[in-house]
Parts: structure tokens; sequence; C-alpha cells
């Protein structure tokens, strides 16, 4: 049996030391039950820690990865706004010289050229706005809706023969949409009523 506490008489008398035994056979202090409950709750607290950390460091790494991925197909669908703002100033000039050619070209005029070119211009309009379409750019066409600040633009108002006030009654400028979103405002007359 081990001998935790001796006194020099006893060994004296009985001859016997008693010293340290050896290093694996030291007697071990058992933690108490309450002692080990008290451990077993915080080590379950910390997992419990752990683990919701780990949730939300893995929430927070498929939000990241959600908004990446959006931001890439944004700039999939988008990356060609600026190029189709330059495009559409091309189409403006390209409908506007077709109307005066169109004007200039009447059927009964000799000139078979100016009737050509208008034709030229009008199929070359069309293939624009195809393309235009194919690539998700559309043209607006306002007139008789609703009035909307996030499309149109009011540059004048118009006496509202026949139309209800706050609706577009004409179009000086036509805007144009790039899957959905506005790159151009449409500058509009709205229609308000006739003040006497």
């Amino acid at each position: 049996s081990p001998c935790a506490f001796s006194t020099a008489a006893q060994q004296r008398s009985t001859g016997d030391e008693c010293g340290p035994e050896e290093p694996g056979e030291e007697p071990k202090h058992p933690l108490s039950d309450c002692a080990l409950e008290h451990k077993a709750i915080k080590l379950e607290e910390q997992v419990r820690d752990l683990t919701e950390r780990y949730r939300k460091a893995l929430a927070d790494s498929e939000n990241v990865r959600r908004r990446t991925q959006k931001f890439v197909e944004d700039a999939k669908l988008f990356g060609i706004q600026s190029f189709c703002r330059d495009l559409v100033e091309v189409a403006d000039i390209l409908e506007k010289t077709a109307e005066s050619a169109a004007g200039h070209a009447e059927p009964s005029d000799p000139n078979p050229t100016l009737k050509k070119i208008y034709e030229g211009l009008s199929l070359i309009e069309a293939k624009l706005q195809s393309v235009f379409a194919k690539h998700g750019l559309q043209k607006m066409n306002p007139v008789g809706g609703r009035y909307d600040p996030y499309d149109h633009e009011i540059i004048c108002h118009v006496p509202a023969e026949g139309m209800q006030p706050g609706t577009v009654a004409l179009v000086t400028q036509d805007g144009y949409k790039l899957h959905g979103r506005t790159i151009r405002h449409a500058l509009v007359g709205v229609a308000v009523e006739a003040q006497e």
C-alpha cells in the first residue's frame, strides 16, 4: 500500500523507507463528479458555439458566392451597356435619315436612286433593330401610356385633347432598355388639363 504520510520514528523502527514509488505508479487524483459535469457542460457550450460559428461562416460564404455569381451575370448582361448607349445614337441618325429620304422619295418621282437609298436605309434600320432585340436592347414605345419617371424625361406639357392627363402624348427622342434596365430615357411630352 502506498505510504503517503510517514514519520521518521516509524521509518526507523520498521526499517522501511517510504520514499516515492516509481513514477508510473504515482497516485492519480480523480476529478470529482461535479467537476466532470462542469467540464462536460463547458465543452458542450464550446461545441455549440463552434457549430454556430461554422454555420454562420458557411451561410456567409454561400451569400458571397451568390452575390459574386449575380455580379458576374450582370456583368455579362450589362457589360455592353455603354456600347449600346452609343449605338442607339447611330440608330437615331439612321431613322431620321430614312424618314428624310422617305419624304423626298415620292412614288411619282422619276429619280429611282433616291427610292433605292430609302429602301436600303429601311433595310439597315430593320436589321439594326433585330440585332438590338437579339441582344436584349428594346426601344420603348410610351405614347398613350402613363408617365414613368424611371423611363421617361418630361421636356414639355401638351393640352390633353382626347387623352387622360399624365399620359405620354408625344415622344421627341426614343428611349431604350437593355434587359429591362433603362439605359436611355425617352424624351416625352405629357398631357395636362387645359387651363382657361
